[in-house]
């Protein structure tokens, strides 16, 4: 019997050690991901000599090709994500996409002329995550500080949070809209029509 006991705890030790490795993220993949997103928005959008609604047409692809949505999505509406429909899930994300596509495509030229600085890799608490660190160059004062959070799947990868200097915009997010919802009898069809009005009324930058 304990020889038996010793045997199956040897087989275990190995399917364990097996199942970690598989599930451990490739870093220097995760990172070589980063560099490559924000080096196709440096050149394919913010240099490119394009019109303005062929740069807006190109975030929007690199964004949705970069971002989890679904798994941001997820995360920002918080407990409120269990008891929302499918159709009131499915409409948040899409009404959330369009605000940050907007939102993001406007503020984008901000690093024009800057190139991020990437450093090394952090690990991640939670399964198939890993953080990315990077600096951007400032005209006054230190480098701002900006960690991708990155989510790994089977081969490929996919950024799920922003942190810059320390403030995470997922979470930022979750909790201003998790508040909104607490406090509006509209719940969560509220908060859809409160975003797509925000992304239907927010000023269209110019060419």
């Amino acid at each position: 019997m304990r020889k038996y006991f010793f045997a199956v705890a040897a087989v275990l030790a190995v399917v364990f050690n097996i199942t970690s490795a598989r599930a451990e993220v490739n870093a220097q993949a995760a990172r070589k991901f980063v560099e490559d997103v924000t080096k196709d928005g440096i050149e394919n959008i913010i240099d490119a000599n394009v019109s303005q609604q062929e740069k807006d047409a190109r975030f929007a692809k690199l964004f949705n090709d970069a971002l989890d949505m679904k798994f941001i999505g997820q995360f920002v509406l918080g407990r409120y994500w269990r008891t929302a429909t499918p159709a009131q899930r499915e409409a948040f994300i899409n009404a959330y996409r369009e605000l940050n596509v907007k939102t993001w495509s406007k503020r984008f030229d901000e690093f024009k002329g800057r190139n991020f600085v990437f450093g090394g890799t952090t690990p991640s608490s939670s399964a198939n995550q890993i953080f990315v660190n990077s600096t951007v160059p400032m005209e006054q004062g230190e480098p701002a500080k900006v960690v991708w959070r990155v989510k790994q799947n089977g081969d490929s990868f996919k950024i799920v949070d922003i942190i810059i200097e320390n403030v995470s915009l997922a979470i930022t997010a979750r909790n201003e809209y998790t508040a909104y919802i607490k406090n509006n009898a509209g719940g969560v069809e509220a908060l859809i029509k409160d975003l797509q009005k925000k992304t239907t009324d927010a000023p269209k930058k110019k060419a």
